[in-house]
């Protein structure tokens, strides 16, 4: 007579228990969040833009533009030169709406307590360009602007990529 062989699997099955199968309750909370993400995703431009944050256009016309270095007691060498790009950008190629007010460019430490107000009204939290448009209609359009920190390797493209941003803000478009 043959001696009785157990498979390593035969030890570990339970009475009642299915192997090879996932239970229906596992599964459910990843249909409900594969649902959700992907309602998500389908009305994600179907929702108007929260209060504070940038429309595609502004109502009325722009009174003045300001491009705001906001730095740390502490900066390392990409946000020096971040600013450092962005004063040259803005004083040489916007010199005559700087000597008008209608574009002004500043560099604010985020931990100096007289600038605390602007830094409030902009929402900085650390080294950071932000550009903030005002309107005729009291309206202000705050945005701050990440994609500068990857034009950084790239002085020519950095200057283009501003300019071209600020242009558009004078002008009132608030895409891109």
């Amino acid at each position: 007579m043959k001696p009785e062989r157990s498979s390593p699997t035969a030890s570990r099955r339970t009475p009642g228990r299915r192997t090879g199968s996932i239970s229906g309750r596992k599964i459910l909370p990843f249909v409900v969040l594969a649902v959700f993400l992907a309602c998500t995703a389908l009305f994600a431009g179907c929702i108007a833009a929260p209060e504070g944050q940038a429309a595609a256009t502004i109502n009325g016309t722009v009174t003045r533009v300001e491009v705001i270095h906001f730095t740390t007691p502490n900066q390392c060498y990409s946000c020096v030169v971040l600013g450092d790009y962005a004063e040259e950008t803005v004083t040489t190629h916007f010199a005559d709406e700087l000597a008008s007010g209608k574009m002004v460019f500043d560099h604010i430490s985020i931990a100096d307590p007289a600038q605390q107000e602007i830094v409030e009204r902009y929402g900085a939290t650390g080294s950071s360009l932000w550009i903030g448009v005002y309107d005729d209609q009291g309206g202000f359009y705050p945005e701050e602007d990440v994609r500068v920190w990857y034009k950084l390797n790239d002085k020519p493209g950095f200057t283009t990529y501003l300019k071209t941003v600020l242009e558009m803000r004078l002008r009132g478009d608030l895409t891109q």
